[in-house]
């Protein structure tokens, strides 16, 4: 059952747009990162203060069954948004890569398991490592794994 309450959306209108065109679809259109041709899925959260429900489209690490969440936000030096929301409500994510959306439990991954799914994430989008090299911080990683 995908998260349920109000849905405040993204202040960024490509991101908007895009959630929106995936849902309508199932994911038939605008499954890829712009003009990329890179798989993203559209993965749910509750808000860290607002408890409302944000939408986020990332890059697609999936390795069997479990995903990863990558907080790269291009390299900058914060880590994006939704990091405290998983970190406050790492029991209420909902994960859409297709037609069907599911429920999830998030966790912070460090060490060894970070390094392997690291370069899972460095496989599927390559500018991941880039984005590592811009920054001070180290690039949070989440597995979200079915509930």
């Amino acid at each position: 059952m995908p998260l349920e309450g109000k849905y405040e959306p993204s202040p960024q209108q490509w991101v908007r747009d895009q959630v929106e065109r995936y849902e309508a679809t199932g994911g038939r259109e605008a499954n890829t990162l712009r003009d990329t041709g890179l798989p993203v899925a559209v993965f749910s959260t509750r808000g860290a203060t607002s408890g409302k429900v944000r939408k986020q489209p990332l890059m697609r690490v999936e390795h069997d069954g479990v995903y990863a969440m990558v907080a790269s936000k291009g390299g900058a030096p914060t880590d994006p948004a939704w990091v405290a929301n998983l970190r406050a409500h790492p029991d209420q994510v909902t994960v859409q890569d297709g037609p069907e959306p599911w429920d999830g439990v998030a966790r912070e991954i460090s060490g060894a398991e970070r390094d392997e799914w690291w370069q899972r994430a460095v496989a599927a989008y390559p500018p991941y490592a880039e984005y590592q090299e811009k920054t001070g911080r180290q690039i949070p990683v989440f597995l979200v794994e079915r509930r």
